[in-house]
């Protein structure tokens, strides 16, 4: 059998964090079982034409398996999901439930997030950007309303957790670091379910690795 390959970059910007892109693979890969290499990447490799034949606007991570090469990390995830137990229910209707979750994370959870994430990291020197911040946080916090409300005080977001919730616990913990998710309490419980998992755990500390090995070696 082939072996499961997926891309990653070897020196990751978020130093370690777990928010590369990588890391919702890496964790449905072992919510699921799977084996798995990784073949680690420069920003330049990244970049390179070699790499863009399989992720053609230069990211990563990418997923190949035998003849099969896959981009984009939630792409990834939901094939992965669906092909192995462990992410997907079985009943029809929840599934279908469970992959409209995996489309609200990527499609209308996250995008406000990354807005504000690109503002705190390039936009801080720029004399309008508290104003732009309040905006911006005034975004983040529409949608974490309408998903406390919605998760209310149940334990994941449609029965047992699934690909939805991996992937909207991925997306929510960009936001740790600026408390807005001390600001909903069911939420940052429920992340912090999500993080416990073992199988989060050793995806995390898989990712951390290697930034810790880079460290030590710079």
């Amino acid at each position: 059998m082939m072996t499961i390959t997926i891309t990653a970059f070897e020196a990751s910007p978020d130093r370690g964090r777990g928010l590369a892109r990588d890391m919702p693979v890496r964790w449905a890969l072992e919510e699921a079982g799977l084996a798995y290499d990784v073949q680690l990447l420069s920003f330049a490799a990244v970049k390179a034409a070699e790499h863009r034949s399989a992720q053609p606007f230069g990211q990563i991570p990418t997923y190949r398996d035998g003849d099969l090469t896959l981009f984009e990390s939630g792409a990834i995830v939901l094939h992965i999901a669906e092909r192995h137990a462990g992410l997907l229910p079985h009943d029809a209707d929840a599934r279908a439930r469970a992959i409209a979750w995996m489309f609200a994370a990527l499609s209308t959870i996250e995008p406000p997030i990354v807005e504000r994430s690109l503002a705190t990291l390039f936009e801080q020197d720029r004399a309008w950007f508290a104003e732009r911040q309040a905006m911006l946080d005034a975004r983040v916090r529409t949608r974490l309303g309408d998903l406390s409300r919605r998760l209310d005080d149940t334990e994941w977001l449609d029965g047992g957790f699934s690909a939805g919730d991996l992937l909207t616990i991925a997306v929510l913990r960009r936001l740790k670091s600026s408390g807005l998710l001390d600001e909903y309490p069911n939420i940052a419980a429920y992340v912090a379910r999500g993080e416990a998992r073992p199988a989060f755990r050793r995806a995390f500390a898989a990712q951390l690795e290697v930034f810790e090995r880079n460290a030590a070696a710079g």
